[in-house]
């Protein structure tokens, strides 16, 4: 009998250690992802709750009266023309709208046809890869004081040209009419050689065997380029354009150097907008309200190109 019990004792052991070491097995990349995790939870996703929750806030007028919970308030009043904050944030978000598209819809098919060019083998290639990629590496400060004097009313370069063709000068940054569409040209410049990159890298890694069984078969440069190299680039062109539009929406730098928005809003954008009223107690339950608009048309604008590629993927 005793010799029973310790042939029983001597099976469980290993089962039991077979048991641990596979339980050590499965936790083990939870435990590598575990101080990552942690700092995400701390730094990302309870401030975003803290900012849904203050953006349904009112503050006191002093800093030790309570807040007062005003449910979607803050919301409506940004829209309400009448609001001192609404009567602006509408034409503002409109701004951020018009900016981010049209930076997206320039850049990102310029960055294409630069990666393309380039893609290629030319002469002084380095010399016009880091030509085309140099504007990216510029701070953002310096790059908007750059244009700032290229938009200067009296010294600046373009009011020089336009004088000296005997064209009348145009007052870029304090114009209305064309002071959005100068910062956008300043952010068209900055960042498009930052996306020719990714492109190129994405050109440089689809095998030139595809391209020339292509052309045996009698496909013109074209038929390839819609064919080939836009499926293929599929995926870059997924992650271009979401790290564009972020850029688009972070506009803050450029602004504080170029026009503080001005004049009118006419030139202002969403982030630079918060940054201004940011400094008012009374204003906090706002700002939080247009953080949130923010980011839920980031996430909208995100996730509809997942969607999108993702089902062209599937249908392909």
């Amino acid at each position: 009998m005793d010799a029973q019990a310790q042939s029983a004792s001597v099976r469980t052991v290993p089962v039991v250690r077979g048991t641990t070491h596979l339980w050590r097995q499965r936790l083990f990349p939870y435990l590598l992802v575990m101080p990552t995790l942690v700092f995400v939870i701390l730094f990302t996703l309870l401030p975003a709750m803290r900012t849904v929750v203050d953006s349904t806030m009112e503050p006191g007028r002093r800093a030790s009266d309570p807040f007062t919970f005003v449910g979607l308030d803050n919301y409506t009043d940004l829209f309400n023309p009448s609001h001192y904050l609404g009567s602006r944030f509408t034409r503002i978000l409109g701004n951020t709208l018009i900016f981010s598209a049209v930076t997206l819809a320039v850049s990102i098919p310029l960055a294409l046809i630069f990666a393309m060019l380039l893609n290629r083998p030319i002469r002084l290639m380095g010399i016009w890869r880091f030509s085309l990629f140099y504007p990216s590496l510029l701070p953002l400060i310096g790059a908007a004081s750059i244009w700032a004097f290229l938009y200067s009313d009296s010294i600046g370069l373009f009011n020089t040209i336009l004088h000296s063709l005997g064209l009348p000068t145009v007052n870029w940054l304090g114009d209305p009419n064309t002071v959005l569409g100068s910062v956008i040209v300043m952010n068209i410049w900055k960042q498009t050689g930052y996306y020719m990159i990714f492109f190129l890298a994405g050109l440089q890694s689809i095998p030139r065997d595809i391209y020339e069984a292509a052309a045996l078969d009698g496909a013109s440069f074209m038929q390839q380029f819609f064919s080939l190299t836009l499926p293929l680039l599929r995926r870059t062109t997924l992650f271009v354009m979401v790290v564009s539009t972020i850029f688009a929406f972070q506009t803050v730098e450029q602004l504080q150097a170029l026009n503080m928005g001005n004049p009118a809003d006419r030139g202002n954008l969403l982030l630079y907008f918060i940054f201004q009223n940011i400094g008012e107690r009374r204003n906090w339950g706002y700002i939080n309200a247009m953080t949130v608009i923010l980011v839920a048309i980031l996430l909208v604008f995100t996730i509809s190109n997942f969607i999108f590629f993702e089902k062209g993927q599937e249908d392909e």
